[in-house]
Parts: structure tokens; sequence; C-alpha cells
């Protein structure tokens, strides 16, 4: 293609087979024709006639592409498109290119233009700017995340309206990234209104917007068009798609009657008349082949290096490509090889035709061998495997949750009530804010700032809770009562830790040679977490002290990995591992794994579970008995009496938030003296909570698997319209869904529903109800691809990998947990193609808004990884349970998980003899406090959650980096805000002085010291007098009290 465009310029349109194949050799080309505007066009990310709209982002990448089309090109066009994207007609050019507003660094920031802009094009005003088409409008700061970005941008403007910054920032951190001079902010929608009020846009009816819907043909008139050989044919499927979404949504649909076909597509013959009006022109793909897989022999780095010695032998040039962080392990291994490596400045065009081997910055899947051209490329992932290095943080796996007005908070002092608002009162003539709580029998009580650190959030819906009453003593005895079993818990948890560190088990640790033999047949490269995970395994197994540790990582991270591996180590080291999982298909599914990794060796597998027969089991457990069987896979049939392993080593437990906790015990007993590794990708609180006070070791797998897209998650009324297409869709790409309902009650109505709107799919049923073997039969065919549709209960939690699947309808979903959805919604997407899921509610009712906006964690979580957020707001909700008993809610309802989680910490370091945390900040009364303007952070819930952090430091240096921080993120402080920032530094340093109380006035300043050797130590500083118990420095006439206090709290030795 690169070479086609080369010799023949102008603008080049190419139709790739599917839209993944378009996103990769759009990225291929963009290296590769690097004189090139290399244009991608993709397709709405949601179905046609769908009740979901398209996603900002992907409207917003569109409209971004068909404007650079509309301009005058420098150099030809190669705009590389899909058969969904190619079909689907467009905006007028004429208002797609006049969808633009450029801002610069410099210039005016004209507020209302810009406000009515972005409200035209499709932009949702959010407190928070963290996704594509948001934006928020506070002081003198602007925060808009442009919906073709990758990242949101800051705009400061001066007193004049003059734009003094422009900053692209992390939207997770909210901390600036870099700053830009000039922005072009382009619309979040294909549906530009006329003014800013209108609110009925729905991109479906996109004709009723514009007199005439236009084509990638108008857009490039004179351009040629090259479409691959697979493209015409997946054409014509999606022409009958689209003619059986709208004969559905006429037929099903519910709402307005659905917009023509030949409106909004491009029809069969429509697209046969374009393109008889182009040049089409082929490609020939004679003599190109792929270069080997290396990643999946023994020796990966030796296999390249003998591979580019041939292809330099017959005098070809050779490319080894990857982004900046895969060119170093690339790097890496060509320099132990002996190749020499130089760097490509530029695309193809720069080879100068003589061998060798450069390494560029091309971003692609796979390489090639093109043996007329001489040429040979060799992709990152042929050599490294198809595993990303990028990996993310899993630090704050539980941070706190951010306050919101309506949330049930604890206050330490007062009890359970309701965040209602943040509201001004004056004090000394001077506005301050306060938390307004709500009580029992509306009774209210305003929270200074200064005591916003006393607020927990309690985790819990203000209808499932009892509010306390004010001004009585419940709710200290309440705090007392629970203080009082914490401390008898900590003292417990202590000794159960202490006691771990003194458990002994055998030291593991298997021969080098065989161990390393069976690593390599991985056939990825481990990413930086998997490896640490391993190596931290290995660690334990070889330390002789009793491995206790949790594998956390999300669906499809490699978790699995890690298991073989310690499996491999306790088995070479000569000891029985028991490989334990909650249901039968997923063992089943581990054995085949196991044996897949294991054949060839002299170690022997077994399995036992219902799925053998009793003669079957029989066997196994008498080959267990003899040692014999080395490695056993089974379910909680491992914990029978009559199974014996005198071998023992290691225990692997999947899954682990799926066992009850009388089975958990009865494999603890199991493994008394045995090493133990548990894993897990949305583990319960309780599991998180042992990991965090010293009970298990953790291990967090936080990136994700190359090119593995999110799941698209819709959170939607049920639609039968929509429900078919998405159905049928999945059918014609081959693929299998899932239809999960939320009790089995539930299956006989949605199976009638099934049949009514698709009768022609296969649908295969399982639920608990149904005899043991028969749901193993049900789930493992479909998992096989028996069936088109899988209906079921939840039973698919965990566990079933069926590649196949990529959409998933889920019932109801407001009847299931957080943690379950997206582990349900786990069981799609698993393989290259974009996997769906539909969180449908009841047509007919509304959802209660505090439903509604658990569900949204899931659209909000639909990136990778997201199983971390959701067990830390699963934490949240639930709480952490009792760790010493079955209790999953255990005595947490009293006072909530946030505040529950402190007083544990202080208890546990208590019982362990450690310091306990000193008061964080001495009272101070020293008149004006400083606060958070409105005019300067107009969002309510941001002020409240800036105070609570500010609260809530322990160091000065950290009030240091907040302040940092708000300049960043709001623009300069204003004196209200540094005055509430030196008030923080002031108590933080007096409280680390032993000083409990500060009170300055006009004349003096008086500490107050926590006992008499801190009193002591004041003392020793000549400029404070002795004043009953408190300590005073009197004032010369003038002297400003705050800038004097400053310079004692410097002086005072500490």
């Amino acid at each position: 293609m690169a070479q086609l465009w080369t010799q023949s310029g102008g603008d080049l349109c190419y139709v790739a087979s599917s839209e993944r194949r378009s996103e990769e050799t759009a990225r291929a080309l963009a290296g590769f024709a690097a004189g090139a505007d290399v244009l991608h066009l993709q397709p709405w990310d949601c179905l046609p006639y769908d009740r979901a709209r398209p996603s900002s982002e992907s409207m917003g990448r569109r409209m971004a592409s068909l404007r650079r089309m509309t301009e005058p090109a420098k150099t030809g066009r190669i705009v590389v498109t899909s058969p969904q994207a190619v079909v689907q007609k467009l905006p007028p050019r004429k208002i797609v290119g006049a969808a633009l507003l450029t801002l610069t660094r410099g210039e005016v920031l004209d507020r209302e233009a810009f406000e009515r802009f972005v409200l035209r094009t499709g932009y949702v005003i959010d407190d928070r700017v963290d996704e594509p088409g948001e934006i928020a409008i506070r002081g003198n700061v602007v925060e808009v995340f442009p919906a073709d970005a990758d990242a949101p941008i800051r705009i400061t403007d001066a007193e004049d309206g003059t734009i003094e910054t422009m900053t692209r920032y992390d939207p997770r951190s909210q901390r600036s990234l870099e700053e830009i001079e000039t922005l072009q902010l382009g619309p979040a929608s294909e549906w530009i209104a006329e003014d800013a009020d209108t609110v009925d846009v729905d991109e479906h009816r996109l004709g009723e917007r514009y007199d005439r819907l236009e084509t990638l043909f108008d857009y490039l008139p004179k351009g040629r068009m090259v479409v691959s050989p697979m493209a015409h044919e997946n054409i014509a499927a999606i022409h009958e798609q689209i003619a059986e979404a709208y004969s559905t949504a006429c037929d099903f649909g519910e709402a307005r009657k659905p917009r023509p076909v030949d409106e909004l597509y491009l029809d069969a013959k429509a697209w046969d008349a374009a393109c008889a009006k182009t040049e089409e022109l082929n490609v020939d793909l004679y003599q190109i082949e792929a270069v080997p897989d290396f990643s999946a022999v023994r020796s990966p780095s030796a296999s390249l290096g003998a591979f580019i010695k041939e292809q330099l032998a017959l005098k070809r040039q050779v490319i080894v490509c990857g982004t900046p962080g895969e060119q170093q392990p690339l790097r890496k291994i060509l320099r132990r090889q002996g190749v020499e490596v130089s760097d490509l400045d530029g695309g193809l065009d720069a080879l100068d035709g003589s061998a060798g081997v450069h390494m560029a910055p091309f971003d692609l899947d796979e390489g090639f061998v093109d043996a007329r051209a001489g040429l040979v490329v060799i992709a990152a992932a042929d050599v490294l495997g198809s595993r990303l290095n990028a990996t993310q943080s899993a630090q704050q796996l539980l941070a706190p949750v951010e306050l919101r007005v309506g949330d049930v908070v604890v206050h330490e002092d007062h009890g359970v009530g309701i965040l209602r608002d943040l509201t001004q009162v004056e004090v000394d003539g001077v506005a301050q804010d306060t938390i307004r709580l709500e009580y029992h029998g509306d009774a209210s009580l305003l929270v200074p700032v200064e005591d916003f650190s006393k607020l927990w959030r309690y985790g819990a819906e203000p209808d499932a809770v009892t509010l306390d009453r004010l001004n009585t003593d419940a709710w200290f005895k309440k705090r007392a009562s629970v203080s009082a079993e914490i401390d008898e818990a900590a003292a417990r948890l202590a000794e159960l830790a202490e006691a771990r560190l003194k458990a002994e088990a055998p030291v593991l640790r298997p021969p080098k040679a065989a161990y390393q033999r069976l690593a390599t047949r991985f056939p990825y490269a481990e990413t930086p977490d998997q490896a640490a995970a391993i190596a931290a395994v290995l660690e334990d197994l070889g330390s002789g002290r009793r491995m206790n540790r949790l594998v956390c990582g999300d669906v499809g991270f490699g978790k699995t990995e890690v298991a073989l591996r310690a499996a491999a180590a306790a088995a070479l080291a000569g000891k029985q591992v028991a490989v334990v999982a909650p249901t039968t298909v997923l063992a089943r599914q581990h054995l085949h794994s196991f044996e897949r990794r294991f054949a060839g060796t002299d170690i022997t597998i077994g399995h036992l579970s219902r799925l053998n027969s009793t003669a079957e089991n029989k066997a196994v457990k008498a080959q267990l008995e003899s040692g014999e069987i080395r490695i056993v896979v089974a379910t909680h049939a491992i914990v029978a009496d009559d199974v014996s392993l005198p071998e023992l080593g290691l225990v692997i437990l999947d899954e682990e938030q799926r066992f009850g906790a009388k089975i958990k015990r009865q494999l603890q007993e199991m493994t008394a003296g045995v090493h133990m590794l548990s894993m897990s990708a949305t583990p319960i609180p309780r599991t998180l909570q042992a990991a965090m006070v010293g009970l298990q070791d953790a291990s967090i797998i936080a990136t994700p698997p190359a090119r593995r897209r999110p799941i698209r998650t819709f959170l939607v009324p049920f639609d039968a319209a929509s429900a078919r297409t998405a159905l049928l869709r999945e059918k014609r790409r081959n693929g299998q869904s899932f239809v999960v309902v939320p009790r089995i009650e539930d299956i006989a109505k949605v199976a009638e529903e099934l049949v009514r709107i698709v009768p022609d799919l296969s649908i295969v049923v399982a639920h608990g109800e149904l005899p043991a073997k028969e749901i193993d039969t049900a789930l493992l065919g479909f998992a096989n691809g028996e069936g088109a549709v899988l209906l079921a209960t939840n039973i698919i939690e965990s566990g079933l990998d069926v590649p196949r699947a990529n959409t998933m309808l889920i019932w109801r979903a407001d009847r299931f947990g957080l943690a379950q959805l997206h582990q349900l919604r786990g069981r799609v997407g698993r393989g290259r193609a974009q996997g769906v899921a539909y969180l449908y509610t009841a047509p007919d009712e509304e959802i209660a808004e505090a439903t509604r906006a658990r569900l949204s964690t899931l659209e909000a979580f639909d990136r990778l990884g997201a199983g971390f957020e959701i067990s830390a707001r699963d934490l949240e909700l639930r709480g952490a349970g009792d760790l010493l008993g079955e209790d999953q809610a255990g005595h947490l309802h009293l006072i909530g998980a946030s505040l529950y989680q402190q007083l544990l910490e202080g208890a546990l370091r208590r019982a362990k003899g450690e310091e306990t945390e000193k008061r964080r900040s001495a009272k101070l009364n020293l008149g004006a406090s400083g606060s958070i303007p409105i005019d300067y952070v107009p969002e309510a819930v941001l002020r409240i959650n800036l105070y609570a952090r500010l609260q809530r430091f322990s160091r000065p240096e950290e009030v240091d980096d907040f302040a940092d921080e708000l300049e960043d993120r709001f623009g300069e402080r204003p004196p209200e805000v540094e005055m509430l920032l030196d008030h923080a530094r002031f108590g933080l340093k007096a409280a680390a002085l032993g000083v409990t109380q500060i009170d300055a006035g006009p004349r003096a300043i008086a500490f107050t010291p926590a006992d008499k050797a801190v009193g002591k130590r004041l003392a020793s500083n000549k400029r404070l007098e002795q004043a009953g118990e408190r300590l005073v420095h009197k004032l010369d006439e003038g002297a400003e009290p705050l800038a004097e206090l400053s310079i004692l709290l410097d002086e005072i030795p500490a």
C-alpha cells in the first residue's frame, strides 16, 4: 500500500476486510508511508438502529478524520476504513469543515462563544473531566477532553480573558503532563445543533438534522480505491445486517419509526454504483509471506538472530519495529545475537536498497517478508509475544472513595448521617465553608472545615441505613462497643500474622534446567507484573516459610501462568500439587491447560470432580495416595475424607471468592504446613483486608493483554429490537452470545422472548437446578461451539472460557452485584473481536437513582483492569467483613467501612506494640482559617473532597504537593486558599512538635504542650515564656501573628 501510494500520489482509499484490520493497517501505514497524511475512518461503536448512542470518542475521531479530508492536502492522503464505516453516510462536508474551534495561547478566550460551540457539538458538562467529550468551566480554568484526543486539556485565562496556559493532563491523577500552544477543538457528535439549547439529539436519526447526508466518495471525489478481497463479501453481510436491524426496529422497536436505510447507509445498489465511479486498484500480494513466530519457539532470541542472518545473506533489507517501550528489549536481543542495527529515520522511502538491519517505530501486530521487494519486516509481537509491556499502578487499589452530596457518612463524634450540602456561614464577619449533615428526625449538624477529617464514607445507600440521633450518648456507646471488638480482633489478627511469619513449610527449589524448559513453553513474554508475581512465588516456595499469597489480576490478565509456574516448581522439587477450582467446568479447563504444558514430561496430571465416573475417581484417589499423580486438578471434592496426598507441598486455589467459608476452612486445615497460592479477579473484601493487615501476601497483575479491547458496556432499558440485532450480528460474525438472568424463575420468560425475536438461533440453557452432569455437558458443549446463545444464570460467572463469545445481554442487571457483573462481562471479548455487554433494566420501570449510579460504575469502568476499582468499590459498599469468622458484613454496618479501616489499622499497631499515629493536626485558634472560594472551585463536590483530602494529610510536604496540584488544576491560588494551606502546615508542624493547641491574637501566641516533656522542650526557646500550662510568645507592636508563628514553628526543636 505504501509503495502504491508513493508511486501514484494523490488520494488513496483502502477498504480493509474488518474494523480491526483497518486499525492495524492505518497504524502500520503511519510508519511506512511517512510522507502521507494517513487517516483512519472508523465506524460507530454501536449497532445499526441501536438504543445506545455511539460514544463521544467514536464520533469525535470520525469527525476529526472527516474534517482533515475537507482541508487542502499538502501531500496525498491515504484513508483507511472498514466495510462497516464505508457504507455509513456522513454529515455534509460544509458542516464538518466549519465545526472547529481553534484556541491559541496569548489570544482572548471568548467564554460565550466557547460554551456555545461545545454545547452545540455534543460536549457534556461534568464536575470531573476524565472521559472524551466532557467539559468543566470553573473560575478562570476551563477543562475539556477533546472527543478525538487521548488526554484532556486544562486552559487558564487571565483577568482580561487572555489564554495564559493550555496543558494536557492525566485524566486519572488530574495532574499536568505538558503545555501546548494551540488547541483545535472538534465536535463530540455528528449531530451539530443549530443552537446550544438543543436537547433531543439522536444520531441514529441523523437524516432529520441535515437536508442530505453524504458518502465517503463525496469526500474523496478524485480518490482511487483499493478494496481488500474479503471486504466485498463482508459488505454484503453488513447490508444484510442493516436490513435486518431496520426490519427488527420496525417490528419490535417501541420508540419512533426508524429512519429509512437508504437515508443513513449506502445500500447494495448504491455501493455498486459508487464503486463503478472510482478507479479500483489491485494490490499484488504475490510472494508476501508471514515471518516466523519467534516467541513460540524454545529460544526466541537465537531463532531471530539466525533468521536475520539468513535474510541478510539474501541481500534483503530488514526492519525490526515496535513502540518505544518495545524497542529497548528488542535492541538487547539483537545486541546479544551480534546483529548491528541502525535507526530508520522516516518511512520506507528512507531505505537505500542495501542489505542491513534497521529499527523503526512502526506499531504492527505481525511482520512479513516481501521477497520481490527484498524487504523483511519483523514486529515486536513476533519476538516478544502478544503482550503489552506497559503496566499501570495498583498502588491505589483501596484508595478512599470520594464524598458526594447525598452520601451516607459517619462523623467520628456524632455517628451516621447524610451529607446534604456544602454551605457557607459567617464567622466573625468571614464566610466559612461548612458541610451540613442530616440526622434522625431531620436534625442538622454543621461541620467546619477543620473537622472534615472526622467524616468517613459509610458505604451504603441512604434508604438502607438508620440515621443516628444527635445530642444522645447512643453513638458513643455504639462506637465504644465496636472499638472494643476491633481491639480484640486486632490482637487476634496480630497473633495470626506473627504465627504466619513463623509457620514453616518445605523448601521447594526446582532443578533450574527442568524448570526453565517448562517456563519457555509459555508462548508470550511475561509482563512486568507477571514476572514480579512469578518471582515472588518462587522466592516464597524456596524460603522455608509457609507461603500464603494472593495473586490478584483482572479476567484474562495471565494469573493461570503464575499458577502453572508455581505448580511446575513444586512438582519438580518432588512435591504433589493440588489445583482447586470452584466449578467442574473451570476445573476441566485448567486440566487442559496443565496437560498441554506438562505433555512429554514425567509429571502425571490427574483430575478429580463429578465429571469423572465413580471408578475413575477411585483410580485417581489411589494414584494420589501412591504418589503416582503429582498434580491433581480438582473441585472441592479434594477435601473428602478418602482423599490422601502424602507428599502435598502446594495448594493453588483459583477464584477464591467463589468458595464458601466452610470449604475454605477445610482447605486451610488441609494445607497446614503446606504452601498456599490463591488467585482472584475481584477478590472478596475480606481477602483484600487480609492482605492489607499482613495475614496474606499479595501480588497484583495490572497489565492487560496486548490489543485486547475493553468490553464496550451499555446501560439501557430492555429493547427487543436492539437485543435481536446484537444477537444476529454476533451469529453473522461466526460468534456466540450469552444471555444472563439473575434468577432461575426468569429463564422461562426470557427463553420465550428469545424464541420470539431470534427463532432461528439455537439456544442452550444452563442453571443451578439442572442435574450436575447436565450443567457440565451444556457448558462444555457451548465452549466447544455448540449453540449460538447460552441462556444461563450467573453459574457462568467464572471459569467458562469461550473464545468465540463476544456479546452478552444481561437481563435485569440491577439485580446483580458489581463484582458479579464485572466477572460476567469478562466472559466475552477474550479473543480479538470487540466484546459488547448490554446491561438491561426493566423497560417499564424506573430504577432508583442510587441503583443507576451503581450500574454506571460498570459503564465508567469499562477499561481493561477495572476489576481492581470494582473490588475497591465493593469493599466500600459492603465492608470487609469479620476477618476471623464467616460473617461477610460483620459489625461494619454499625460504623461503615472507611472508619472501620481507620480504627483497625490503629488497633493493629497497638496490638503489635508499634507506636500509634499521633493526632494529625493541632487545634488552631488563629482567627480566619482560610477557604476554597466558590469562584475558584465552583463545584461543591470538588470543594468537599479537596477539604477532606487536606484534613487527612499527615506531613507538611503533602500540603506543599497539594498546593502545586491546586495551582495546576484550578489556576493561581487566591489569598483565602493560601491561608487555608498555611493553617494546615501550622497544624501538622505543631502536632509533630507535641503541641495540641495554638492560640494567636494581636498581642501574643500561646502554645499548649501535650505533656511536661514537650513543655520543657518548648521552653528551651528563649522567645517563649511559661504562663501556667501554656508557653507564650509576646508580639511586638505591628507584628504579623501568622508570620511570627511560622518562624517559631521552624525554630522549635523536634
